[in-house]
């Protein structure tokens, strides 16, 4: 059974169709990365399958079952997790505590013994950290664990970012462009760690991607959009020669990734 599939999926903002009949199907433990010019609809649909928007036809489905109708809130409970394209780290927050932000809702204690002060909540939170220590050591950025968050370069801040959505144990990550203000070492441990968090963690990554050489080499299959159609989908070599997908898009974007410093 596939983990996340999209059928027939159509968004339309008024006029404009930002989504024209898609149909997506991720497998477990799958790569796959979404690409695409500005305004293909990429975020789009990662904000159909987060349940953040609702389509005006089609459906989605988690392990089979459609979440059409379901909050953001019951999607996460149900493993799929997502960064966004900007930073929302907790300025005035510790890295340690923005880490364990990702763990709202999981947690055991009730309002009430947290407001009272009982024991289940001092276990709670002794968890919560253990669990962020560990996530933060995973992610190579334990040094920061006491370090504002606001005090961060962007591109540590998106692999904080990566870490808050890991902690809470996802099945399903959305990342959406993780690579942004990433130098190029950097964009290199973050394809070591997608391999990682794929294959030690079992975790599905669906991710969408302007940087070419890390979504050419670290996805297990790509899908382009254009203008909110799907215009193709392979393996990368598939991909590479494609004609349509040259004239669309990939001509363009490996003339801006050659000129990357």
């Amino acid at each position: 059974m596939s983990m996340i599939e999209v059928r027939g999926l159509t968004v339309a903002f008024g006029g404009l169709v930002a989504l024209d009949h898609i149909n997506l199907t991720v497998n477990p433990g799958e790569i796959r990365g979404i690409i695409g010019p500005n305004g293909a609809g990429k975020t789009t649909l990662l904000n159909m399958v987060s349940c953040i928007s609702q389509p005006s036809s089609g459906d989605v489905l988690l392990d089979g079952q459609s979440i059409l109708g379901w909050k953001p809130s019951k999607v996460a409970s149900h493993g799929v997790k997502r960064t966004f394209q900007s930073s929302l780290l907790f300025k005035g927050m510790t890295v340690l505590e923005n880490v364990m932000a990702g763990l709202h809702g999981q947690l055991q204690a009730s309002p009430i013994a947290a407001a009272l002060g009982l024991p289940s909540v001092w276990r709670d939170e002794r968890e919560a950290t253990r669990r962020a220590h560990a996530t933060l050591e995973f992610v190579g950025m334990s040094q920061f664990a006491e370090r504002d968050g606001g005090e961060l370069s962007f591109g540590q801040q998106r692999i904080i970012e990566i870490a808050r959505a890991l902690v809470s144990e996802p099945r399903v990550l959305l990342l959406d462009e993780p690579a942004v203000g990433l130098s190029i070492n950097r964009v290199a441990e973050l394809d070591t760690l997608l391999r990682r968090i794929r294959d030690e963690r079992g975790v599905t990554i669906i991710m969408i991607e302007h940087v070419l050489r890390l979504v050419m080499n670290v996805c297990d299959r790509i899908t382009v959009l254009s203008s909110g159609k799907k215009i193709a989908e392979g393996g990368a070599d598939e991909i590479i020669a494609n004609s349509d997908v040259v004239e669309a898009y990939l001509g363009r974007a490996l003339d801006a990734s050659r000129q990357e410093p």
